[in-house]
């Protein structure tokens, strides 16, 4: 019995030393069979397409935003910050959450022609996401110059992942998905 105390003396003092401690983790995680980071996602391709909505949706792994464009997308970056910035005027948009995500997509919210595009009725929260496991809230912070930039805000800083698909029709969509766990 004594031998027992002995060990589990040394090994409670080794993982209070750091001993054995797990290694340090990566820039991407495994969760759900599906590849997560939480570093800044990035394409510096523009868009001739135009934002033409906004919408969320919930899954059993992460919480999904999704921007549609009325032709393909291009370029975009997604990546956490301290505070989402108004694009031109720099102002700084307030959110609900722990972690914030500035959200931009290299496509207007207007046409060619000046002609908007994406008008939402409520800047503050483009989709409501009360009861959603991450998301906290979802912001419009402008469109500038060829750029339109989102809020979300998120309960914690969470792994993300970005990508793009095409359609419906000539469209297509640029997605974040927020893991709900590390």
């Amino acid at each position: 019995m004594k031998k027992i105390h002995t060990w589990l003396a040394v090994v409670l003092m080794a993982v209070g030393l750091g001993f054995l401690a797990p290694g340090p983790a990566s820039a991407t995680t495994s969760y759900c069979g599906l590849e997560w980071g939480s570093l800044i996602e990035s394409n510096p391709a523009m868009s001739t397409a135009s934002v033409t909505n906004v919408r969320t949706g919930q899954h059993y792994c992460f919480d999904r935003l999704v921007v549609d464009l009325n032709g393909p997308v291009a370029g975009y970056t997604v990546q956490y910050v301290p505070v989402v910035v108004q694009d031109g005027s720099g102002f700084d948009i307030p959110l609900q959450g722990g972690a914030f995500l500035q959200v931009t997509v290299n496509a207007p919210s207007y046409d060619s022609n000046y002609n908007v595009t994406y008008s939402p009725a409520a800047k503050a929260e483009l989709s409501n996401v009360s009861g959603y496991q991450t998301f906290r809230q979802v912001a419009y912070a402008g469109s500038f110059e060829g750029y339109t930039s989102i809020g979300l805000g998120v309960r914690a800083r969470l792994p993300f992942r970005v990508f793009t698909l095409d359609g419906p029709g000539a469209g297509s969509r640029m997605v974040v998905d927020v893991a709900h766990f590390w």
